[in-house]
């Protein structure tokens, strides 16, 4: 493959995804701010995130091992379509349903049948990069796409508080249903290279489950990296995901404070994917994880004590470079470390992490929010981040991946 069709085959593949996921973000946003803005609720909006990452947590160790046997091109394509046939039968039932609780339901129901979807396309995706990318070009592209999501993102909550503003939830549907449409054709004409590691005669799904999962609890530093994540991710619910809810109680119960936060955190993101893809973060890459981290850590703790928005507003700047940081760094080792045969299973297993931590600290935070200041439970979310991070380092974590790399 030469230098100038690897770059191509990847623009290409980042486009029509950055495409799909505009539209997705555009509905998850205003599917949730339509519900924390109904409802007022931790509980409701709790309920909106369990369902929309729980069931992509379940399918997500089902999803890995069809990624290591299948077209991973083919699984994108399915997983999108069926996404955008569940958001089109929403539209078209919207229009007919008059009760508050019916409403609420549906959105539920919908959120979940989504994640599916996204619990089959995520690995697929994740797999599929290196198919396209070089090696030692992963870090700077994982970096690039982090930017294109961002951006992406960052358009979204605009549009999103913009639609809702002067129109309904219904058209935001029908957007992702035309965003799906072209992000899907766009992948149809792409050529991507053969699956290293399709075979003729495959072991049933259950048994490449089990081998995926000794594989990733065999390797020291892997399952370590997903602890590590998991623990992350759930830490990250009160001042990142209850974001939403904490700026509608403290700052304003409007679209427009909702929507001011979420493009300045994904401003951060933007900025974070510039970062690394132009710096190529520390040749350590578990160096780049744990400052990103700490940053973080230390960030949710600020986000929390203070109480003027502009200057919440400057740490939820910097609290998305820090993310992007961690995110990059996490799945560029997943993919420089895995067995070319096991990266499907893999990023079905770090999807999974994600899907499932996510639902259990909103399941956790969610309600005590109703409960006790959401202040306090940022700021001992972030003083937990910043002990798993000096964990880390006196264990000497991050010392294991340079020995590790110079054993290959």
């Amino acid at each position: 493959m030469t230098i100038h069709s690897w770059k191509k085959r990847t623009a290409l593949f980042l486009g029509g995804q950055a495409v799909s996921l505009f539209g997705s973000s555009l509905v998850q946003f205003a599917m949730i701010w339509f519900v924390a803005l109904k409802t007022s609720s931790g509980f409701w909006v709790s309920m909106l995130t369990v369902c929309a990452y729980l069931p992509q947590f379940l399918v997500s160790f089902f999803a890995g091992v069809w990624a290591d046997r299948y077209s991973r091109k083919l699984l994108i394509i399915i997983s999108d379509a069926s996404i955008a046939v569940t958001t089109l039968a929403l539209a078209l039932a919207l229009p007919y349903v008059k009760s508050d609780t019916v409403l609420l339901t549906a959105i539920l129901v919908v959120s979940a049948m989504r994640s599916v979807g996204a619990g089959i396309q995520t690995p697929a995706v994740g797999a599929l990069l290196p198919q396209l990318v070089p090696q030692e070009q992963l870090m700077r592209v994982n970096g690039i796409n982090s930017t294109i999501q961002s951006i992406v993102q960052f358009a979204a909550p605009a549009a999103a508080g913009a639609l809702l503003t002067i129109s309904t939830l219904n058209l935001t549907l029908f957007i992702d249903v035309a965003t799906a449409a072209v992000g899907i054709g766009i992948l149809v004409c792409l050529v991507v290279p053969k699956q290293p590691n399709q075979q003729q005669e495959k072991p049933s799904v259950f048994a490449d489950l089990v081998s995926g999962i000794r594989y990733a609890i065999g390797d020291g530093f892997l399952w370590k990296l997903f602890a590590l994540f998991g623990a992350f991710i759930f830490l990250c619910v009160p001042a990142g995901f209850l974001a939403s809810l904490f700026v509608s109680r403290t700052y304003g119960n409007e679209y427009w404070y909702l929507t001011v936060v979420e493009l300045v955190g994904f401003a951060g993101m933007t900025a974070g994917g510039i970062i690394v893809g132009a710096w190529g973060g520390f040749k350590n890459r578990m160096k780049t994880l744990l400052v990103g981290m700490a940053v973080f850590g230390a960030l949710a703790i600020g986000m929390g004590a203070v109480n003027n928005f502009y200057i919440y507003l400057g740490l939820m700047l910097l609290y998305g470079i820090a993310l992007t940081f961690v995110q990059t760094a996490t799945t560029t080792l997943i993919q420089e470390r895995s067995d070319p045969q096991m990266l499907g299973r893999m990023f079905g297993f770090f999807g999974a992490i994600f899907s499932g931590f996510l639902p259990i600290g909103m399941v956790v935070f969610g309600p005590l929010a109703d409960i006790v200041s959401m202040q306090l439970l940022m700021i001992l979310s972030g003083v937990l981040l910043l002990l798993i991070t000096f964990i880390c380092l006196i264990t000497k974590l991050s010392q294991s991946v340079d020995t590790k790399m110079s054993e290959e």
